[in-house]
């Protein structure tokens, strides 16, 4: 790569991704060189700028990997019963050849293609920036040193052993094959431990001022996430197998430098200087994901760091808000919008009644306009349709959806109460378990604002060891449902399959449960301090089991849901017909952590495949591992 054709290229974006602006009139593009560029921080910030940008390329972050990446699991499943190159990628049956994925400008590639500008930028700072003289510098070589391992983490999630590149290319080192991923983790680790000294907390430097930019508490909270993972279960070749067609296994490393032991200490302490920092807090929870759709990335509140779209790219609600079917007042296109995955319909029954998460995070209605004046209500989906509430065309306010492809919402990838959570597991397992439940407790009071008490005493009668673990796992599925942060999760816990199979079984139980069989659904309408139209439904909770045709709940305004006839029909039938019966499993094809027989070849699943575009292009070098 030109470096500086790089800068540039960069320079040129930096609005569209909210970032710092910057002024290029300075000096002629000809006469920088490396030493100028990487000597100067303004300049060396524009290269910086250069590996965000990435996040927005077409089938990158922005129409791939986030579209993609992240479920099914026990609580975000794809709602289709199709079988197709789509559906594959969530069902744990995906191929080499994958039309979304199997693309020269996919995901693999665009993720090293920001690993090669930060590359750049780390060598290029070290040589020419002086940074352990030149504090300036040593901020934009520590943000490249956390952005580096952002895309690692995210290369390291999707795809399992990846090549590990730390230096730019060189002639010698255009083909690579995959590395052992502990090598990765262990330099990512020392890389964010070396950003630690150069970095600021949210909304204390002219660079941490904005979420869309990394800050030390990102730097911290990453050291984190990679200590669990790495010390976490996860799909390896066998020991000095990486690259040779090997199958693998689930298992732990063998390296004694990513043991529990010796991460977890670091991890937490890493944590507390989060929390001791006092730069970040929770906020309400439907404040929360109100600032989220409108597109607030002031920083120093709860969101730590949100993929950095500008306000007209990335597919986030396009594909993920609840469902606006054809054109409405939040949804000016006559294509439908948002929906294509939400939550596992069960999910929303292991919420506590009082929880202001549930309602939040677990939505059963769509947005429909029967009589096609583009004014649309809510109306009831469907027992098997639930959306994520979290995303919300009708709360994009300061920027309403247009109805193009993008519609400008940054997906959060961390916030506060994932320190908290995070801390909360790590203390537990090493004996810090008073501190253990002070963290778990500041995210359940949160969650039952008004009803405090009630955190209270289930944090209260949680016991040290697995018993608190196992809260952790259920807190962290309430809490972060549509955030795909439960895949890596349930991998890291070698709990992919299991929780996966307790889903299935969930979901058929509810098709022919007999404690809903029979109910009906009831539902009126309401407005919010906004004008926006809002739903009330009855029937949905086990003390509703009186919803029946002919019998309205109490009070006024109810309607009673009916089937396209006009006609009061069931809400949860008994014949398991709300599922398509000729799925094997709900949740996935081929079991993730089990070795199957797909056609000719044995495989596991858990990971993506380095598809065959860019194993053709690595002439060789590039082999997939796991049976693909």
């Amino acid at each position: 790569m030109n470096i500086i054709k790089s800068i540039f290229i960069s320079a040129g974006i930096v609005c569209g991704l909210s970032l710092t602006s910057c002024d290029l009139t300075t000096e002629s593009q000809s006469t920088f060189d490396e030493k100028t560029v990487f000597s100067d921080p303004t300049l060396a910030e524009y290269q910086v700028f250069s590996i965000y940008e990435v996040f927005g390329h077409t089938n990158g972050h922005r129409g791939r990997y986030l579209p993609w990446y992240g479920y099914n699991t026990d609580i975000e499943w794809y709602m289709s019963n199709t079988r197709d190159d789509k559906s594959d990628l969530a069902f744990y049956s995906t191929a080499i050849n994958n039309s979304q994925l199997n693309l020269a400008d996919g995901p693999f590639n665009e993720l090293f293609a920001g690993v090669e500008r930060a590359n750049l930028a780390i060598k290029g700072i070290r040589t020419y920036g002086d940074p352990a003289n030149r504090p300036e510098m040593a901020a934009v070589l520590g943000e490249a040193l956390t952005m580096r391992a952002v895309l690692y983490t995210e290369l390291l999630k999707g795809f399992g052993e990846v090549p590990a590149r730390f230096e730019p290319v060189s002639p010698e080192t255009i083909y690579m094959n995959k590395s052992d991923r502990d090598v990765i983790y262990k330099q990512l680790l020392a890389d964010l431990e070396e950003a630690f000294d150069y970095m600021a907390w949210p909304g204390q430097s002219s660079s941490t001022m904005t979420t869309d930019r990394a800050s030390l508490a990102l730097a911290k909270g990453l050291y984190a996430r990679l200590a669990l993972m790495a010390s976490g279960y996860s799909l390896r070749p066998d020991e000095g197998q990486v690259g040779t067609h090997n199958l693998g296994s689930i298992r732990l490393t063998n390296d004694p430098e990513l043991k529990k032991d010796v991460l977890y200490p670091k991890a937490l302490q890493a944590l507390k200087d989060v929390i001791n920092s006092k730069s970040l807090s929770l906020m309400d929870y439907e404040e929360l994901w109100r600032s989220v759709n409108e597109m607030d990335i002031t920083a120093g509140k709860e969101i730590i760091w949100v993929i950095p779209f500008s306000n007209s790219r990335g597919r986030w609600n396009y594909t993920f808000a609840v469902r606006n079917n054809g054109r409405t007042q939040y949804s000016p296109t006559d294509s439908d919008r948002g929906g294509q995955a939400g939550p596992v319909p069960t999910l929303y029954w292991k919420y506590g009644e009082n929880d202001v998460r549930r309602d939040i995070s677990c939505v059963n209605f769509e947005w429909e306009d029967p009589d096609g004046d583009g004014v649309a209500d809510p109306y009831p989906a469907g027992i098997a349709k639930w959306y994520f509430g979290k995303y919300r065309f009708e709360w994009m306010t300061t920027n309403p959806y247009t109805g193009g492809n993008d519609d400008g919402v940054k997906p959060v990838w961390m916030r506060y109460s994932d320190i908290l959570l995070m801390a909360a597991e790590i203390a537990n397992e090493v004996g810090e378990f008073d501190y253990a439940k002070q963290c778990l407790l500041e995210v359940r009071k949160r969650a039952y604002k008004g009803h405090e008490s009630e955190a209270e005493d289930y944090v209260a009668g949680l016991t040290k060891g697995e018993d608190f673990f196992n809260a952790i796992v259920d807190e962290r599925a309430l809490e972060f449902v549509g955030e795909f942060l439960r895949k890596a999760d349930l991998i890291r816990w070698d709990l992919l399959d299991e929780k996966l199979d307790e889903a299935d079984a969930g979901l058929r139980a509810l098709a022919t449960d007999g404690t809903y069989a029979g109910r009906y659904l009831w539902y009126r309408y309401g407005t919010d301090s906004n004008g926006v139209t809002t739903i009330e439904m009855y029937g949905l909770n086990p003390d509703e089991g009186d919803a029946t045709a002919d019998v309205p709940p109490a009070g006024t305004g109810w309607n009673i849901h009916t089937n396209s006839e006009g006609a009061p029909t069931q809400y949860f039938p008994s014949d398991g017909s709300m599922f398509d019966e000729k799925n094997k499993d709900v949740n996935y094809l081929y079991d993730p952590a089990a070795r199957i027989t797909a056609g000719d070849r044995q495989c596991v699943c858990q990971w993506w495949p380095i598809f065959e575009s860019t194993l053709t292009s690595s002439q060789s070098h590039l082999v997939n591992d796991y049976g693909y």
